[in-house]
């Protein structure tokens, strides 16, 4: 029998609440398919970890990580760590240190999930966006110059490399054309002058590899006027790191929310572990009150369930997920429920089970 080894980081705030659901819901899934099984191993790293120890995870939490086929992330931040240390100290160093080059995020209205835009069916917000995740405006390039002095100025540089714009540009495209979708590119080379001209480039570069996928590319405030307006012109999008930010938490508000928001960290060549999470955040103002969504975090356990070979079961646990919002007997508060966090993630194993 195949044994999956996944390294858990439950975080912080109701991270470990929302990550203790989705390995239920995995947990279930392979002892349904009785074919493969999986070995969790917990990691307390995070910001209490920190407020101990003046780390977010040891000195040899990589080679530690290393030999995983998956990292299953909670939830990072609290209230008294500077969010910038949490982060870079953290979640970028795991996706840095680990090439996990592609974010993709799913942009989907599932039906039954509250929506946002009232002339939208969810047919209409069906998007998956490709998000390059270890260089441009995050590659922590810049300078810090007569800190504290009347003349002070920072410098924050975007990277963006060949190499790195290729991959996961030639991602995207391989994506569309086998999902025979179109591909649309979104970038701000009216006023970037540099990264952003050179993006476009690439982007028109590639696409001659690929002459069946149709294209388009948009400015990045002329998209987020579309995804609002006519979000069905968007299939799958790529776009930099910290527009794949922006774009993602805007679809996430039409989509059913951030309760509904899932993301995956890929390392495509597996050479190293991928890492699946929920991008709600770590939300200290609930944490412990079984108030917080868990179908985020079972999402993103369907993501990597499809990343591991199992897409099946993936498919059937957001079938779960989409039954679950058409009944609305048992959800979250977010969701206009009274359900708890376990409630919830025990009616996703009572529907995996049929």
């Amino acid at each position: 029998m195949k044994t999956y080894r996944i390294a858990v980081i439950g975080g912080d705030g109701i991270g470990p609440e929302v990550i203790a659901e989705g390995i239920k819901a995995l947990e279930t899934v392979a002892r349904l398919d009785g074919g493969f099984q999986f070995d969790f191993e917990h990691f307390p790293w995070g910001c209490e970890y920190y407020k101990q120890t003046g780390k977010m995870m040891p000195d040899d939490g990589i080679s530690q990580l290393e030999k995983f086929d998956a990292i299953f992330l909670g939830a990072v931040g609290a209230p008294g760590v500077p969010d910038h240390i949490s982060l870079w100290d953290l979640l970028l160093k795991i996706r840095k240190s680990f090439d996990q080059y592609i974010n993709l995020r799913p942009v989907k209205l599932l039906k039954g999930a509250p929506q946002s835009l009232k002339d939208a069916a969810p047919e209409d917000i069906d998007m998956i966006f490709v998000r390059e995740n270890t260089e441009g405006e995050y590659a922590g390039s810049g300078s810090w110059l007569f800190k504290g002095k009347p003349n002070e100025v920072v410098i924050q540089d975007g990277v963006f490399s060949r190499v790195g714009c290729e991959r996961v540009i030639r991602y995207a495209y391989e994506l569309a054309k086998a999902q025979n979708k179109t591909l649309t590119s979104i970038s701000k080379g009216n006023a970037l002058n540099y990264s952003m001209v050179f993006w476009d480039q690439i982007f028109k570069e590639v696409g001659k590899e690929y002459p069946t996928v149709k294209t388009n590319s948009y400015l990045v405030d002329a998209a987020c006027m579309f995804m609002v307006k006519d979000p069905k012109r968007f299939e799958v999008v790529v776009t930099s790191n910290l527009f794949g930010d922006i774009l993602t938490d805007l679809g996430a508000a039409i989509a059913g929310g951030m309760g509904l928001a899932a993301g995956a960290n890929l390392n495509p060549e597996r050479r190293f572990p991928s890492m699946f999470e929920p991008i709600h955040g770590s939300a200290p103002d609930i944490a412990g009150q079984g108030k917080a969504n868990p179908l985020a975090t079972i999402w993103s356990a369907s993501q990597m369930l499809e990343f591991l070979g199992h897409s099946a079961w993936a498919d059937r646990l957001i079938d779960c997920i989409e039954e679950i919002l058409c009944e609305a007997a048992v959800l979250t508060p977010d969701l206009g429920g009274h359900a708890t966090t376990a409630e919830v993630g025990d009616y996703v194993v009572k529907k995996l089970q049929g």
